[in-house]
């Protein structure tokens, strides 16, 4: 019989044999539990760690943006051509992966306080809005064929189908168009980006409603919604150009560069002229707000990062005073039904600055006025005389005239085969002329000869152009294009053309004898605006531009700090020597103030200071009847203005009637009353051109 002492030591055995078969499994589940945490560690760190990074990336360190004012536009005396106006709107901020189920219930509820314009709710819109309710959604599908044995986007496209092809089936009733159109708006905007839901016309009723229940509409909040204005009218508007509307977004033609630039589908943004020019200079720099995301994506914080940056402003050399006394001078002369328009530009010759840009334009069966600016510089006339003075400088710069020796006689050109071509005042005879003069007088015959002389012949009656030059085309357009005839000007403004050339094959020697007397090629009333500011500020070609400066504001949205001014930027000199250039000069004051009786603008002689120009007529046809273009390149010397204009298609009775010269005085008068008081002249002895600051005046 065991005893006690034998019992324990049995049991003592017993508990000694199990204790490694114990500490064993312990060891082994310990190692497996060890194995399986670094599986895990190895698939979260080395198969899916790119993908948690981004992951937490995206969620952790998400930016909400919006919008800012944009800069505004000023005139060279500081007053306000575009502005902003602010109106209360509603607003709708993306969350970050927001169902369309989601959405719809959201812009249902927003519905039942907020009215919209439903104009632009698309058909595709119309399907999203219906697939995102679960209960609709269910009802398309039971209508569509086999719609379980489908893939999934072969289901989403046929659910599509069913509501675009069958929208009577579909029909929303008023009050789900008005919740489709804000779905619409909602669907537009990219995460954590706002976009505009009702930008104006928002009822104080309205916003009482919405702010009363805004805790049930995650995203939608009441802001302040920004249009440009114009509190100076919208004369210049044209050269302004447009901004887009939160309907429109941004332009089709633009929209990758744009959205690579940062944009937003749904911003506004310049889309013509000088907004879409110096969009980004106008645009700002958006509010930025780091948002925190917790579980479920909700924002668990968010804390500004930066407050945004309005705009910077722009200022232009234009005057709007006297730009508007411009385009009055336009229509206070414009004579004649057939008279198609009335374009001028006004320039400072050293700085390019542009103090005004007009245009008028007539509906010749209305005869209704309406304003173009932009016809100044994108239509194409044939100017006349206007250019004589540089054809002469051409052939001076050859050779083939000189200061000192330029005469020729004036006399009726007959070339073998076509019809005598003449001097208006000069049918018949034989009358010696200078280059001087013959600029004075606005001598065809002369500038023929010059022409020819250019071409390596002589002229002789019945004389033949076989042997001219067959680069004479390109002999007499060079020199133009040294003055700014024929090319573009350089202005700071999209949508310039650069004229129309006339043919210039081997048959049309003949022509170049029209293109002397400036009735071949067409130009751009821009393009005889930088011809003459060339001619008055001694020979250089200058860029012209009608932004002076950008300035930012101060916290008053006052201008404030010069940001950038506009340099003067010459493009070429035309290279001609100081007695050459007197020889232009003196035709060009004596035009106004000279003795001959045949001068053509002696009705500006009594015009103090004392302008010095050339005018120009050029024969056109309008409606199969013959017509009459008028225009005229002026300056006064020792002042910092230049004028240039033109008007097409008049009646033959306008010959002689001085028309140009009377709407070139009316903006003389405008610009001693409005500019002069501002100008001064510093001359520049190192390239001969005098610079009087950013606001070109």
């Amino acid at each position: 019989m065991e005893n006690r002492f034998t019992r324990r030591a049995t049991k003592k055995k017993a508990y000694r044999s199990d204790l490694p078969f114990r500490l064993n499994l312990i060891i082994v589940i310990v190692f497996l539990l060890f194995a399986a945490l670094v599986g895990q560690l190895f698939y979260l760190q080395i198969k899916k760690g790119a993908y948690f990074v981004a992951d937490v990336n995206r969620t952790d360190n998400l930016v909400e943006t919006s919008n800012v004012q944009r800069g505004m536009i000023y005139d060279s005396t500081g007053q306000v051509l575009v502005g902003n106006s602010s109106t209360q709107a509603i607003s709708y901020t993306k969350g970050v992966n927001v169902l369309s189920s989601q959405m719809f219930v959201t812009a249902n509820e927003l519905g039942s306080y907020l009215k919209v314009d439903t104009k632009t709710l698309a058909k595709r819109s119309v399907a999203d809005y219906w697939l995102a309710s679960e209960v609709q959604r269910k009802a398309v599908d039971k209508v569509i064929p086999n719609f379980a044995n489908l893939t999934p986007d072969a289901q989403y496209q046929a659910e599509l189908s069913q509501i675009m092809d069958n929208p009577q089936q579909y029909k929303l009733n008023r009050k789900q168009k008005n919740a489709a159109m804000i779905f619409q708006k909602m669907a537009g905007a990219y995460s954590l980006s706002t976009t505009y839901i009702k930008e104006s016309g928002v009822t104080s009723k309205e916003v009482a409603q919405i702010g009363e229940h805004l805790s049930q509409m995650p995203g939608v909040k009441i802001s302040t919604a920004w249009s440009r204005d114009y509190p100076q009218g919208k004369s210049v508007q044209a050269i302004i150009g447009s901004v887009t509307s939160e309907k429109i977004g941004l332009p089709e033609d633009r929209l990758n560069s744009l959205l690579a630039s940062g944009y937003s589908r749904n911003d506004s943004v310049g889309q013509s002229y000088l907004e879409q020019q110096y969009e980004p200079v106008l645009k700002g720099s958006k509010e930025q707000t780091q948002v925190v995301m917790g579980a479920n994506n909700k924002i668990v914080k968010a804390v500004e990062q930066y407050s945004g940056r309005k705009g910077d402003n722009l200022v232009l050399t234009i005057n709007s005073k006297f730009q508007a006394a411009m385009e009055k001078a336009l229509r206070d002369h414009m004579s004649g039904s057939l008279t198609t328009g009335a374009y001028a530009v006004a320039m400072n010759p050293y700085t390019g600055g542009i103090y005004g840009i007009a245009g008028v334009d007539r509906n010749n069966k209305t005869g209704k006025l309406s304003s173009n600016a932009l016809g100044a510089m994108n239509q194409a006339i044939v100017m006349g005389s206007a250019v004589k003075p540089a054809m002469v400088t051409g052939a001076l710069k050859r050779g083939v005239i000189t200061p000192t020796n330029s005469t020729l006689n004036d006399q009726p050109i007959k070339i073998a085969g076509t019809p005598v071509m003449s001097t208006d005042w000069n049918k018949s005879g034989s009358v010696p002329l200078n280059a001087s003069t013959a600029i004075e007088v606005s001598s065809n015959s002369y500038m023929m000869q010059l022409a020819m002389l250019e071409g390596g012949v002589h002229y002789a009656p019945n004389i033949g152009l076989g042997k001219m030059n067959p680069d004479i085309f390109n002999i007499m357009r060079n020199n133009f294009n040294l003055f700014g005839l024929g090319v573009k000007t350089g202005i700071d403004l999209p949508g310039e053309t650069a004229g129309i050339k006339g043919s210039s094959g081997p048959g049309d020697a003949g022509k170049a004898l029209m293109e002397a007397y400036g009735q071949y090629d067409a130009y751009t009333v821009l393009q005889l605006a930088q011809y003459v500011s060339t001619i008055a500020n001694g020979g250089y070609r200058v860029q012209p531009h009608v932004v002076g400066a950008v300035e930012s504001s101060n916290n008053d949205g006052q201008l404030d700090q010069i940001q950038t001014t506009i340099p003067t930027k010459i493009l070429n000199s035309v290279g001609w020597t100081p007695a050459q250039r007197q020889v232009i000069y003196k035709g060009m004051h004596d035009v106004v103030n000279g003795t001959n009786a045949h001068r053509t603008g002696m009705q500006m002689q009594k015009y103090k200071p004392a302008p010095y120009a050339k005018t120009g007529t050029a024969e056109t046809f309008t409606n199969g009847k013959s017509t009459l273009t008028l225009s005229l390149v002026t300056y006064i010397p020792g002042s910092n203005i230049a004028i240039a204009l033109a008007m097409p298609s008049g009646p033959q009775s306008n010959f002689g009637s001085g028309l140009n010269l009377k709407m070139a005085m009316d903006m003389y008068n405008a610009y001693f009353k409005y500019i002069d008081n501002k100008s001064t002249i510093i001359k520049n002895p190192a390239n001969g051109i005098t610079k009087t600051g950013y606001s070109g005046n």
